[in-house]
């Protein structure tokens, strides 16, 4: 499975009710790979707002057997 996030810098970010915070990657938005547009539209908005250098990571999850 791939997502998609924005990073600034080392944190991530999160977008509720209109509103971009910083924060740890568990509590990120993540998007699905066909939601490009949309992603692209956020980081010109945080461009605008002044986050320093946001940029989109690609996630890519695998799961496997834990076997306990």
């Amino acid at each position: 499975m791939e997502l998609l996030v924005i990073k600034c810098g080392e944190q991530y970010v999160r977008i509720k009710e209109g509103r971009y915070s910083l924060c740890s990657m568990q509590k990120a938005s993540v998007f699905s790979t066909g939601a490009l547009e949309e992603v692209k539209a956020h980081l010109l908005e945080l461009n605008s707002k002044g986050y320093q250098s946001p940029k989109i990571y690609k996630l890519v999850i695998h799961e496997e057997e834990w076997g306990v």
